[in-house]
């Protein structure tokens, strides 16, 4: 199975031991340690964005960063507008899957401080997981294939359509 649901209503991801996050390890930049939770969050099925960040007073250097599920939190209840044309979806569910990286005050890495991998909501398959929005990045040949239909009059959206069919699908 992919995930399993616990008592208090929380999906697990199943993921190998030593791809998942663990408090204490150890990373040499931020960057390493915010890449090992995206490949985490790719390989269990669900999005992360970047969250908080906390700087120290004395040098500017980022203390904690905040990685969180995209699920993380609710959206702000929108302002009735009259002109709004679309209704936008409910994608944030109160999600607490977080990881919080700490600088090490006598060197330049980070640690995993805080890691919580619980999801109140249920995780993509392995089927899905090439919609989920991490996923959806166009290489540089596509890229051109796209600006060389421009050139065209062919729109971005049709030219896309028309890369999907020539390749077989999505």
């Amino acid at each position: 199975p992919l995930c399993a649901a616990n008592i208090d209503n929380e999906w697990i991801p199943s993921c190998p031991t030593h791809l998942k996050p663990v408090v204490g390890i150890k990373f040499d930049t931020l960057q390493q340690g915010i890449s090992f939770y995206e490949n985490y969050a790719r390989l269990s099925g669900f999005d992360t964005r970047l969250y908080s960040t906390k700087k120290r007073k004395s040098d500017g250097k980022i203390s904690l960063k905040y990685c969180v599920c995209n699920k993380e939190g609710f959206r702000e209840t929108p302002r009735l507008q009259s002109n709004c044309k679309k209704k936008r979806p409910i994608t944030r569910m109160g999600c607490n899957a977080r990881i919080t990286l700490k600088l090490i005050n006598d060197q330049d890495n980070y640690i995993i401080f805080s890691f919580h991998e619980g999801h109140t909501h249920p995780l993509t398959t392995p089927n899905s997981t090439h919609h989920t929005k991490q996923s959806r990045n166009l290489t540089l040949a596509h890229k051109k294939y796209i600006m060389d239909n421009s050139r065209a009059n062919i729109g971005a959206t049709k030219s896309y359509r028309l890369m999907k069919e020539n390749v077989g699908g999505y």
